[in-house]
């Protein structure tokens, strides 16, 4: 076999992108007339309105399903879709890894200098009381 690139196109091809659309119209149209008592016993104006309504519904599920799926796809990477991830995604690739606790990026032989020296330094916050804040006055 040949071991071809991943491409845009094959990660989901333009019918399966306007077929989920439909489909997931189709279910809101439903639901709609569901909701709106169209199977049931109703006067005409009441089931022309559940109609009306329906179709807008479904345009508007399908015009919402179409555009968010084909954004989505436009943020993925073709050539990472088959690349393994060992680690995890939100975290910078310094970062020590999530699955090891206390784990460090710093070579462990280096010594604690090292790794002190790798550590961030602590920012003061705001809302530390001052020294002279903090003493009582009489």
């Amino acid at each position: 076999m040949t071991d071809k690139p991943t491409t845009r196109k094959d990660l989901m091809k333009p019918v399966q992108l306007l077929g989920l659309a439909f489909v997931a119209a189709l279910f809101a149209g439903f639901v709609t007339l569901m909701s709106m008592g169209f199977f049931q016993s109703r006067p005409a104006d009441q089931i022309q309105n559940a109609l009306i309504v329906a179709l807008v519904a479904a345009g508007a599920t399908f015009i919402v399903v179409l555009v968010s799926v084909a954004l989505m796809l436009l943020a993925v990477d073709p050539a990472k879709v088959t690349a393994t991830v060992d680690r995890p995604l939100l975290l910078p690739t310094d970062a020590p890894d999530a699955a090891t606790p206390g784990a460090s990026t710093t070579d462990p032989a280096a010594g604690p200098a090292a790794a002190a020296a790798s550590e961030q330094p602590v920012r003061p916050s705001a809302e530390t009381p001052d020294d002279d804040a903090a003493t009582p006055k009489a």
